[in-house]
């Protein structure tokens, strides 16, 4: 039996993303918290398998060739994750192609989007119209692109994927974003079953 993976993880949704991964796959792991508020993603021994000071980050002790790994990137995890398993990632091409397309458009677009949202309306030292409003029109546009998908296909990439898991994460908490459920209803619906599914995340 080989080690457990090393997670480096805070609670935050890049984190939940890849604790989702773990715990639906039954995958051994240690957590090793990383508290971004202290300021631990910027000491040395993090960066050096954590070069751009932000967690999440994995280490698998068993990676390709028998040999430890370490991956950064909640996204790249993710992937990396689905191929050594075989799971929640598709080997068909076409179908990994949209799964890579979503999870890609989360990791550039509502991940960033939602981040500096939350960062104008909670955390900056004053009030800035332009940029909250600038954000929230965009959190909006993202949110509609989501419900339509989920208007046509019970999960964002046809079967339940790691784009879910990674888009989950970040609309898990979607009152703080400023949006209505009653706007998005086929967003709203699915993602009652995603907090189910989120129960299994750790926290600290």
């Amino acid at each position: 039996m080989s080690d457990p993976m090393e997670l480096y993880y805070w609670p935050t949704p890049n984190g939940w993303k890849v604790t989702m991964f773990l715990e639906e796959v039954g995958l051994d792991y240690n957590v090793n918290y990383v508290n971004i508020g202290a300021g631990d993603q910027f000491k040395p021994d993090f960066l050096k398998f954590s070069p751009n000071n932000r967690m999440p980050a994995l280490i698998d002790p068993d990676g390709p060739g028998g040999k430890p790994i370490s991956v950064f990137e909640s996204g790249a995890i993710l992937q990396y994750l689905g191929r050594k398993t075989g799971k929640f990632y598709p080997s068909d091409e076409r179908a990994r192609t949209q799964v890579d397309e979503w999870l890609m458009w989360q990791m550039g677009g509502v991940g960033p989007m939602l981040g500096q949202l939350h960062h104008f309306n909670n955390y900056a030292p004053e009030k800035i119209d332009y940029a909250i409003t600038r954000y929230l029109n965009e959190a909006n546009r993202l949110y509609g692109v989501l419900d339509k998908r989920l208007s046509e296909n019970e999960f964002i990439a046809g079967d339940y994927s790691i784009a879910d898991m990674a888009i989950a994460s970040w609309t898990w908490f979607y009152a703080r974003h400023e949006i209505e459920g009653d706007e998005f209803p086929n967003f709203a619906g699915l993602n009652l079953l995603w907090r189910a599914q989120q129960c299994s995340v750790r926290l600290p």
